[in-house]
């Protein structure tokens, strides 16, 4: 239930889910075997995803429905920005998973590195004023895609990034923020109907009771809709430095308690 709680507040707040799943399960000095735990983070991800979707739904509604039109319009464009948005990450995922896996690892001390580069990119669009375009391009999706990418690595937040990233190339706030969390809907839910398919869920395969994962689901979709109503009002009034501050602080945390220890 705790880490579902941190998974839930941590994903949409620009603080990094998985660096705080990270240094949760050392605090709480919950042991899992690495698949395990891969399934674990897949599926109260998976539980995000829900609260994104009804979070947005309406939105995500209208999208539907012009896309169904089988028209060139606002909505169907948006759909295919989001699709456009999704090529880094399924280049990572298909190819460059077990590799990213094997570079940066799942250690504190990258975890609290990585949460100090949020730090800064939060920091660079709250002291930095960009010039605003007319609308996000599909080029600027893209890029978006590639800082989703990147957030692959543990403690680099995938909203803090992308939001970031969006913010840079001169985007409104609460338009990035949107996109943002719906460009993540795909990619995540597609993960999770893979690991269905391969049985990962399973209590005898994983080795996780089936309470255990329906704890997690449950306090991670819960407390997710909490924070991402909670972060798109936040990105609108401009407030992401006391994020970095928090991050810096955490991040700093990590890396001297990792040490000392």
């Amino acid at each position: 239930m705790i880490l579902g709680v941190v998974q839930g507040l941590t994903e949409f707040l620009p603080v990094s889910s998985s660096g705080h799943l990270i240094i949760g399960k050392e605090l709480l000095g919950v042991e899992i075997k690495p698949d395990a735990e891969t399934t674990f983070e897949v599926l109260v991800h998976c539980a995000t995803v829900m609260s994104t979707i009804f979070v947005f739904r309406n939105e995500i509604w209208k999208l539907i429905q012009g896309f169904f039109k089988f028209e060139m319009n606002d909505e169907t464009q948006y759909i295919f920005k989001i699709c456009v948005s999704m090529i880094p990450v399924l280049v990572v995922g298909l190819f460059f998973e077990d590799q990213v896996k094997e570079i940066f690892g799942e250690g504190v001390i990258l975890v609290g590195f990585a949460l100090l580069v949020t730090a800064i990119l939060l920091s660079v669009t709250h002291f930095v004023k960009f010039k605003q375009q007319k609308g996000l391009s599909y080029l600027g999706a893209f890029i978006i895609g590639i800082s989703q990418a990147i957030a692959v690595v543990p403690g680099l937040s995938r909203s803090g990034a992308t939001i970031s990233t969006g913010l840079m190339l001169g985007n409104k706030r609460d338009e990035v923020a949107r996109f943002s969390f719906l460009m993540v809907l795909v990619p995540i839910l597609g993960h999770t109907f893979l690991d269905m398919l391969g049985g990962k869920f399973a209590p005898e395969t994983s080795g996780i009771p089936i309470t255990a994962m329906v704890t997690g689901f449950m306090a991670a979709f819960i407390s997710g809709l909490f924070a991402c109503k909670v972060m798109i009002a936040i990105v609108k009034r401009s407030k992401l430095i006391y994020f970095a501050i928090y991050c810096a602080i955490v991040g700093a945390t990590a890396i001297v308690w990792q040490l000392v220890l």
